[in-house]
């Protein structure tokens, strides 16, 4: 059960969908998991889904699940592709992984209408542009 489970803290881990290329017809944007902490990160599982309102209905996108076995300390790793069209609706990440023995979750959530180029970031370690949520 989640009361169970420790409240272990995440921190210098994050989110961000990055803008990977773009020409005049069309952007490429990809969700990573960065790794900001001197420690690897083992058995990372993601699940997303988009939901939200998308003139005045209810929409909700499949959920998706992602498995990466580990990812380095100080490094990153891609979780799935993104397109432009769910940048309305909220997109949800919610992260679960392992530090030797002890799980950590969090979920990550970008608000409808915040993947904006005024809100672009130079993306840590990834070293493109794009919007980070996380420590």
């Amino acid at each position: 059960m989640k009361k169970d489970l420790p409240q272990n803290l995440v921190e210098d881990i994050s989110i961000a969908v990055v803008l990977e290329s773009e020409t005049p017809e069309s952007k490429v944007w990809n969700v990573y998991l960065i790794n900001l902490k001197d420690t690897i990160i083992e058995t990372v599982l993601i699940t997303s889904k988009g939901y939200g309102l998308n003139n005045g209905e209810k929409v909700k996108t499949s959920t998706l699940r992602h498995m990466i076995e580990k990812v380095e300390a100080k490094s990153f790793a891609k979780v799935e592709a993104i397109d432009e069209e769910v940048f309305g609706l909220n997109n949800e990440y919610w992260l679960s992984y392992y530090i030797g023995k002890e799980i950590f979750d969090k979920k990550f959530i970008f608000l409808p209408e915040s993947i904006l180029e005024s809100n672009f970031i130079k993306v840590p370690l990834v070293n493109k542009p794009g919007v980070m949520i996380g420590d």
